[in-house]
C-alpha cells in the first residue's frame, strides 16, 4: 500500500475512533465514507468492518456500567434480518448510488440531530424492530449501522451510559454480521488483513485520546463538533 494511502487511513481511523471514544457513536459514520473515498467502498466496507469490530469491543468495556440487557434482544434480532439486505445492495448496486445515499444519510441525520424537536418519550418498544433492520441494512451496506439506532434512542430518551453502551453492542454485534456476510460475499479477502493490522495502532491511540478529552470537552460543544463533521462528509459524498 503506498505510504500516501496509509497515512491518509492511519488519520482517518485515528479520528473516527476518538470520536466514537468520546460521544459513543460516529465511527463508521466518519469513517466510511471517507475509507470509501480513499480505496473505494467495496474495499472499505469489510476493513472497517474489521476495525470497528475491535473498536465497539474496547469501548463497550469503558461503557458497560451503564448496559442493559432488556434493551438489546428486538434490536439485534431485528439488525441480524437487515444485513444481508444491505451486503446485497452493496455488491448489486451501482457503487456512485452508493455514495450519494450514504452522503444524503449523513445530512439528515446531521440536520435532525441539530434541530433536536423536543418531544416526549417514545413509549412503545415495537419501534426496535424498523430502527433495528434499517440498521442491519445500512450496516451491510455502508457499515453505518448508527443513525436509526441513534434516533431511537433519542426518542425514548435513553440516559447517556445506557444510550452508549447500547450502541456499543449493537454495533459490536451487527459489525460481526456484517464481517461474515463479507466473507461469504467474497468481499473479505486475505489482502485486507495486513491493512486491518496496520490500522490497529491508529484505533488504540484514537481510543486513548479520546478517553483523555472525553474528561474535559463539555457535550454540547462536542455534539456540535461532531455534527458539523458528519454533515460535511456528507456533502463531500454528494459533490
Amino acid at each position: 500500500m503506498p505510504d500516501l494511502i496509509s497515512l491518509l487511513l492511519f488519520g482517518i481511523i485515528f479520528l473516527a475512533a476518538l470520536l466514537q471514544t468520546i460521544s459513543g457513536f460516529g465511527f463508521a459514520l466518519l469513517a466510511m465514507p471517507l475509507v470509501a473515498l480513499v480505496i473505494g467502498v467495496k474495499e472499505a466496507a469489510p476493513l472497517v468492518a474489521l476495525v470497528g469490530f475491535t473498536l465497539y469491543a474496547v469501548n463497550l468495556t469503558r461503557y458497560r456500567r451503564g448496559f442493559d440487557w432488556r434493551v438489546l434482544p428486538p434490536l439485534a434480532a431485528a439488525a441480524a434480518l437487515g444485513t444481508p439486505v444491505g451486503v446485497w445492495a452493496l455488491n448489486y448496486l451501482d457503487e456512485t448510488l452508493i455514495k450519494s445515499a450514504l452522503g444524503v444519510i449523513l445530512i439528515a441525520y446531521a440536520l435532525y440531530s441539530l434541530w433536536r424537536p423536543q418531544t416526549a418519550p417514545l413509549r412503545s418498544d415495537l419501534w426496535a424492530w424498523p430502527a433495528g433492520f434499517l440498521a442491519g441494512v445500512l450496516g451491510g451496506a455502508f457499515n453505518t449501522p448508527g443513525p436509526p439506532v441513534i434516533v431511537y434512542g433519542n426518542l425514548k430518551q435513553w440516559p447517556r451510559d445506557l444510550f452508549r453502551s447500547t450502541l456499543q453492542a449493537l454495533f459490536l454485534f451487527s459489525s460481526s454480521l456484517v464481517i461474515l456476510s463479507h466473507v461469504a460475499a467474497g468481499n473479505l479477502t486475505t489482502a485486507t488483513i495486513p491493512t486491518y493490522l496496520l490500522l490497529v495502532p491508529a484505533l488504540l491511540l484514537g481510543v486513548w485520546a479520546g478517553a483523555a478529552i472525553d474528561r474535559r470537552i463539555s457535550n454540547e460543544r462536542f455534539r456540535l463538533l461532531v455534527l458539523a463533521l458528519i454533515f460535511a462528509t456528507g456533502v463531500l459524498m454528494l459533490v
